[in-house]
């Protein structure tokens, strides 16, 4: 493994790039997007701490079909693409890992199609609160809350800012949710779940 600093706005990789290696996720947060073709940005997935990323293109021996960029500093392990492979050669409980996890990523991205084309813009933004809390303080021993800005939350939602603005404003207004600053903290998680009508673990 090479440990490298990626500044917060750099790119770890690009659509239509060529994959040299994985990334594991240190310490920081990383998202996952693709944009249309009038430029507006879909974000997928938000990587943190400990999430394993890039994979996909190489075993696919493709070009990245998205983009991660770092959303704050990061630091990172890069495991150069002959290492992984041999890796994936060597030991074979390493390949069943990978199997499970596109096996996950695939049931995620495959809940967030029917989410964003089923649900409202209240239940998508519930849902995406609960799962990002989940997420940003897994490994957390203190409550941090969810530090995303609203641009990108926006667009993991499939919304305007003003939109969302309006949707944060009722959850705070019901009490589901507290905010400071960019802050968003999950007061009463079981007010978000109904609006669901599914419990998440």
């Amino acid at each position: 493994m090479e440990s490298l600093m990626i500044k917060k706005g750099s790119m770890l990789f690009y659509e239509g790039g060529i994959p040299t290696g994985i990334y594991e996720i240190k310490q920081g947060k990383a998202k996952k997007f693709k944009r249309g073709f009038s430029g507006e940005e879909q974000i997928f997935y938000i990587y943190t701490p400990h999430d394993v990323l890039g994979y996909h293109a190489l075993l696919g021996q493709e070009r990245y079909q998205d983009s991660c960029e770092a959303l704050e500093d990061l630091k990172v392990n890069f495991i150069a693409k002959e290492d992984f492979l041999r890796l994936l050669r060597e030991i074979p409980a390493l390949q069943q890992k990978l199997i499970k996890n596109i096996a996950h990523e695939f049931g995620v991205l495959a809940n967030i199609i029917a989410v964003l084309a089923q649900k409202n813009q209240n239940a998508r933004l519930a849902l995406f609160l609960l799962l990002l809390e989940n997420r940003f303080n897994r490994n957390s021993p203190t409550l941090k809350g969810i530090d995303l800005t609203r641009d990108d939350l926006a667009n993991l939602i499939g919304t305007s800012q003003e939109s969302l603005g309006r949707s944060l404003k009722q959850f705070k207004e019901l009490g589901c949710i507290e905010i400071d600053k960019r802050n968003i903290y999950i007061k009463d998680k079981k007010q978000l779940e109904e609006l669901l009508q599914v419990k998440i673990n």
